[in-house]
């Protein structure tokens, strides 16, 4: 019994534990999946199981389902799906429910769980496992192909060179993947172009390219991915070929030229500078006009230098310390002189033996402390640059340029002007004998360069004021208190030189020196050139007028600032010979250039070259690789200026006055009814003259305003015999203007820039005056005159004076007889009037004195003649009246053989003045004869000689 209770029991309890439900399933905690764009089943590692200790029984130990759950993104989820492939084994599959795009999503990421089937079949009190973490993974499938990120691809490359990379072209692939995403190679399909592609897309040229012979290359390129799919469309690439660039100025010219007249023209007008596409932001040119063998230092006014003093405005009144040589100046005579363009003699001094002394009457009308100094300097002389810095201890002395000591009342004043390398000093003392002596200082690099300055010193002490070409310069004033020798005690100035005593010692310790003794030598001798030194007593010099003095009439400038644009800057130089252009743009930057221009204000200006140069400067942001740009070098060419025709007439051939108005006080006015005309002759546009229906002429000439430099009266033949005759010209009316005259018995020469109508009246103030008993039968003159420094010169306008003598000359022999000697010629032919000339009606000729006195007696005689005969006649007609009967014809008979009647068919002058007064007859032949217009079968011939025109130099 008890066996069977315990076999009931376990019976029992077995079918009692089949119904229960006691563990969970197991699957995996995490899984990793794939699946492709074209599948839907995912491939899980490990494999879907789910295990549970319940097995084998059924139900319980048996695996239901899978339940998917949401991912992190929540949605993943939705997309897949798990399904029970086997209950008893729990094997499983996840697979999505729609196809999978990687390239929208190329991760998923969710969670699963397992189900048992419970403890019967409705699932009643089913277990589900943990939640494992399922990744699935899309494998990218090639779908896409490469596409070009631009359809056309352009590039321009110099020629001659190989280039790394001339253009890069870019292709892209939309799938997802590295293996199909990406362009594994490009490729040139076009054959034979002188191009390869590298797999980055890079393109570069195998040979240097040539734009003449071909200018632009175009190809066809395509791309590949790494799963080999070409790309859809291919690209064309364009490649230009430019001309090689040299960077650089384009567009210069070498040569320019300027007609004089045309006021200002542009320099480089189709300038442009050419970078090559280098990035530059600062660029900087400098201009240089080079005048400096133009006169002194540029384009003047060609006038002497009191001239361009007087159209300056300058106070008169100067001393001209360095004239011309001649007899009243001739302390200037020794020294060596050079050419000048202009009218100012160039004065060249060596340093040692080149001195002028100054004649104490000219230095005695300089004195005072109130003068201002004016000179052109060149230091050096023409191939000599002096020293800037000497070694110590080999110091050379002073150069003086000026040394004066002049006397002042009582006492002595003193004062030098020197340099000493680039320094320019003013030694000045007031009073030799009680005052301190005070140094003036000027530091100046004009001292020392070698070029030609003007130099303008005002003195009104204790005040001094220095003007270097037009420019102020303050000196830096210096009290020397060492041992100074006293100059000599007398009034001496000196050019070139100062001079010093032998007892130079004695003079230091006693200041005394003896009146009588003047011995000594020159010492700080100058070296270079000197023009122009002038000294005027008195009130300083205005500053305009200082730079009108040293005004060039020619220059740089710019045509028209307000077309200068943004951030340019422009400067020119005083003396305008150097402009600066400096800005950031190159494109404002070559419209400025293109306005540089050069102007000459002078209507004759300096024919000639002068040399141009353009320095260019670049800054660029790379400093290393920044262009250089080399200097250009050209000249500007001044052609010959149109010549001023200055033509002088209103004056006759002749002039006839009775001698006794020669013999006047103020005599005869030479040139009353004078007329100067200065006209120009330029080129006209004929074809427009014919449209007008004029007659064509290449040349036309207009009237224009000149000023005139200076005339001369010259004596043909022999001088003026100063006892005898002489010319007259008001002195006062010369002051007045300022003008000069040089009178001599060879010539009379009036000098000084002014206008023609001062000059004409000028002119026509000359007298010709005789001394009582002087009258000739004639002399003769000749006029001439001249501008811009006898550049240009007039015609030469000839006039013959006559002298018409009365009866009373007969009683004068010994005058006759020099007249006849001098002005009678002899005759052809016996039968012509013994010591008579016939005038020639046609060239309007006076008739000599001794000629018309013997016409005188002749008509004197025929009157006589002709009474006698009327008387003859009455008597004859008595005597027939009385004796009818006696022969008429007998009786009528004139016995006529005791007289000769001769008679003078010569015209009397008053009719003979009316007949071509204005004929010079310069252009006829050397003798002419003329019948007699009374008896044109007698055989009196005229002869009338005419004299050479004398060719002598111009002397002012």
């Amino acid at each position: 019994m008890s066996c069977l209770s315990f076999l009931l029991l376990c019976l029992t309890s077995v079918a009692s534990g089949n119904k229960a439900n006691k563990h969970k399933p197991w699957i995996e905690t995490e899984y990793q999946g794939i699946v492709m764009e074209n599948d839907n089943t995912v491939l899980l590692n490990p494999p879907l199981f789910a295990l549970d200790k319940d097995a084998p029984l059924h139900y319980a130990g048996e695996i239901c389902g899978f339940r998917v759950h949401n991912g992190p993104s929540g949605s993943s989820s939705v997309q897949f799906e798990a399904v029970v492939l086997d209950r008893s084994t729990g094997e499983g599959l996840v697979r999505s429910k729609e196809p999978l795009d990687c390239e929208s999503q190329r991760e998923h990421s969710f969670t699963i769980q397992a189900y048992d089937c419970g403890e019967g079949p409705d699932g009643a009190n089913s277990k589900k496992s943990h939640k494992a973490t399922v990744h699935v993974r899309v494998n990218d499938v090639n779908e896409f192909s490469p596409v070009f990120v631009e359809r056309r691809y352009e590039a321009s490359v110099p020629e001659g060179r190989l280039f790394d990379r001339i253009v890069r072209v870019e292709a892209l692939d939309a799938d997802c993947s590295p293996q199909y995403s990406q362009i594994c190679f490009y490729d040139i399909i076009t054959p034979n172009v002188p191009f390869v592609i590298d797999n980055d897309g890079n393109i570069k040229n195998t040979e240097p390219l040539d734009s003449k012979r071909q200018r632009v290359h175009t190809f066809w390129v395509t791309a590949f991915d790494c799963g080999k799919n070409r790309a859809q469309a291919d690209a064309q690439v364009v490649v230009t070929v430019k001309p090689s660039c040299k960077p650089g100025w384009i567009g210069w010219s070498k040569r320019v030229e300027y007609t004089p007249g045309s006021g200002s023209i542009p320099l480089f007008p189709s300038l442009h500078l050419e970078t090559c596409e280098e990035t530059v932001w600062n660029i900087q040119a400098t201009v240089e006009l080079q005048t400096g063998h133009i006169g002194k230092g540029c384009d003047r006014d060609s006038y002497s230098d009191r001239s361009v003093r007087r159209l300056c405005g300058a106070v008169r009144g100067e001393v001209d310390l360095l004239p011309p040589p001649s007899p009243a100046a001739n302390w200037t005579s020794a020294l060596p002189t050079l050419p000048s363009s202009d009218s100012s003699l160039v004065f060249s001094f060596n340093g040692s033996t080149h001195v002028a002394m100054v004649p104490d009457s000219i230095a005695a009308a300089v004195s005072g402390d109130h003068f201002t100094l004016q000179l052109w300097m060149r230091r050096g002389g023409i191939n000599t640059q002096p020293p800037t810095n000497q070694a110590r201890g080999n110091r050379r002395e002073e150069e003086t340029i000026v040394c004066s000591t002049v006397k002042n009342d009582e006492s002595f004043s003193h004062y030098s002007l020197s340099v000493h390398g680039c320094r320019l000093s003013l030694f000045y003392w007031p009073d030799v004998s009680a005052a301190r002596p005070v140094k003036f200082l000027w530091k100046l690099e004009q001292v020392c360069d070698s070029e030609w300055h003007h130099l303008s010193l005002s003195v009104q002490f204790p005040s001094v004021t220095l003007y270097v070409d037009g420019v102020t310069f303050d000196p830096a004033l210096i009290h020397d208190n060492g041992a100074i020798p006293n100059p000599a005690p007398r009034q001496r100035l000196v050019i070139g030189a100062c001079w010093e005593t032998e007892d130079k010692q004695k003079n230091i310790l006693n200041n005394t020196i003896p009146e009588g003794k003047d011995t000594g030598k020159y010492v700080g001798g100058y070296r270079g050139l000197l023009s122009g030194v002038t000294v005027r007593p008195g009130s300083v010099e205005p500053h305009s007028v200082v730079e009108c003095l040293y005004a060039c009439r020619e220059g740089l400038d710019f045509g028209d600032l307000e077309t200068l644009g943004s951030g340019m800057k422009v400067h020119v130089n005083p003396s305008q010979s150097v402009l600066v252009l400096e800005g950031d743009d190159i494109e404002s930057f070559n419209r400025a250039v293109q306005q540089v221009t050069y102007r000459n204000s002078l209507r004759f200006a300096t024919p000639g070259v002068r040399p141009l140069k353009l320095t260019t400067s670049l800054r660029c942001f790379n400093e290393e690789s920044c262009l250089t740009l080399r200097q250009l070098e050209g000249y500007l060419v001044v052609l010959q200026p149109d010549a001023p025709q200055i033509s002088l007439s209103g004056v006759g051939p002749h002039l006839a006055r009775p001698a006794p108005e020669f013999e006047g006080p103020r005599g005869v006015p030479l040139f009353p009814e004078l007329r100067i005309v200065c006209s120009l002759s330029h080129t006209v546009n004929t074809a427009a003259q014919g449209m007008e229906g004029g007659v064509s002429d290449p040349l036309m000439s207009d009237a224009v305003a000149h000023t005139l430099d200076g005339c001369e009266v010259q004596p043909l033949g022999e001088e003026l015999n100063p006892e005898r005759e002489e010319l007259l010209v008001d002195m006062d009316a010369l002051r007045e203007r300022g003008l000069e005259i040089i009178n001599t018995t060879a010539y009379i020469a009036i000098t000084g820039a002014e206008s023609i109508s001062v000059y004409e009246d000028v002119l026509r103030s000359v007298r010709y005056r005789l001394a009582k008993g002087s009258a000739r039968f004639e002399r003769r003159f000749r006029l001439s005159c001249s501008e811009m420094n006898g550049r240009y010169t007039s015609n030469e306008l000839t006039l013959e004076v006559n002298f018409l003598h009365s009866l009373d000359s007969l009683y004068h022999p010994s005058h006759l007889l020099a007249s006849q000697q001098q002005f009678l010629h002899p005759s052809h032919h016996s039968g012509e009037l013994s010591g008579h000339t016939l005038p020639n009606p046609h060239r309007n000729s006076v008739v000599p004195g001794a000629a018309t006195v013997i016409i005188m007696v002749c008509v004197g005689f025929l009157v006589v003649m002709v009474i006698l005969g009327v008387f003859r006649i009455r008597s004859i007609h008595r005597r027939g009246e009385g004796a009818r009967g006696g022969s008429k014809e007998d009786s009528g008979q004139w016995d006529d053989s005791a007289l000769t009647i001769i008679v003078n068919p010569m015209e009397s002058y008053e009719s003979r003045m009316g007949i071509s007064a204005d004929t010079e007859g310069e252009g006829e032949e050397d003798e002419e004869v003329v019948e007699s217009p009374d008896d044109a079968n007698d055989d009196q011939r005229i002869i009338i000689k005419k004299e050479g025109r004398d060719g002598n130099p111009r002397r002012y």
